[in-house]
């Protein structure tokens, strides 16, 4: 079966997979100010972090076009896969649904199968990694569809940042309350239900909450009871030593299949902000 992997722009991959012909990234666009800038190839992180420094407006995302994305399954492959961010977080989900529904009504039925990662960032990535394995594998269109929805569904995600502040004026943080004593420097470990964040733990200090973060994950891959079988997935925002610690940590507690750690892209950038930490598993 000769297929495609659609993702958006938050989908945080390696060079590797973002060069592999198989992989096409439909972009979000970012503003700081009066700066817009669209977050594909030519990103540069450090530029783009001194330009969230030094700009007093919170910087913002827009999602794709529903065009963007017919435009992607408009090709040669017999299936293609979207893997979106959580379509609690953005409307990219909505985008790419509608994006295939006029993509059918213009030139016909196709097998488009759209997932909503109910993550972001590496979450997302290995979503997309996974959907890879099992169509190299040679798996069909429906068992694809069906596996990964299932594995999306087991799939955990973690994240412990600086500041929450760019989720919370951007609406991501809807229905927690203002429970952050940053004066005291108390650092939440938020994870997500479903695609809505969620608190799940909190400490003082970065440290304190990085391996507070590495307990939970270590926690619940064994009550999983198959930890041995996961990749654990990294991604962070200009910060690899942080990363490789957490990896470190984690690695301490349980055994994983692999692991795979990635630099943020725009849009994880822009709401993890400087020095955040995200992890699949």
């Amino acid at each position: 079966m000769d297929y495609k992997i659609v993702v958006d722009s938050c989908c945080d991959l390696t060079k590797e997979l973002k060069a592999d012909r198989h992989f096409q990234v439909v972009p979000l666009t970012l503003q700081v100010g009066d700066t817009y800038i669209t977050d594909d190839e030519s990103f540069d992180q450090a530029k783009y972090l001194e330009l969230v420094r030094t700009t007093p407006d919170c910087p913002k995302t827009a999602c794709p076009s529903p065009e963007a994305f017919k435009k992607a399954y408009d090709c040669d492959a017999e299936a293609i896969f979207v893997v979106t961010l959580s379509q609690h977080l953005s409307g990219t989900y909505n985008s790419a649904v509608l994006g295939r529904s006029l993509y059918i009504e213009e030139k016909g039925e196709k097998k488009i199968a759209v997932f909503s990662s109910d993550s972001a960032s590496i979450g997302e990535a290995r979503i997309a990694v996974k959907i890879q394995e099992m169509a190299e594998a040679g798996e069909s269109f429906e068992k694809i569809v069906k596996e990964v929805s299932e594995f999306r569904d087991n799939m955990k995600t973690y994240f412990v940042l600086e500041t929450l502040d760019f989720l919370k004026k951007n609406g991501r943080l809807t229905g927690l309350q203002a429970l952050f004593a940053t004066v005291l420097n108390i650092k939440p470990v938020m994870g997500a239900d479903k695609g809505v964040i969620i608190k799940l733990d909190q400490a003082r200090g970065i440290d304190k909450a990085l391996a507070k973060m590495a307990q939970w994950v270590a926690k619940e891959a064994k009550d999983a009871k198959d930890a041995e079988n996961k990749v654990l997935s990294i991604s962070h925002t200009n910060c690899p030593e942080r990363a490789k610690k957490v990896k470190e940590l984690i690695c301490s507690l349980i055994k994983v299949k692999d692991v795979y750690i990635v630099d943020t892209a725009g849009v994880s950038t822009t709401y993890a902000g400087d020095g955040g930490v995200i992890i699949a598993l």
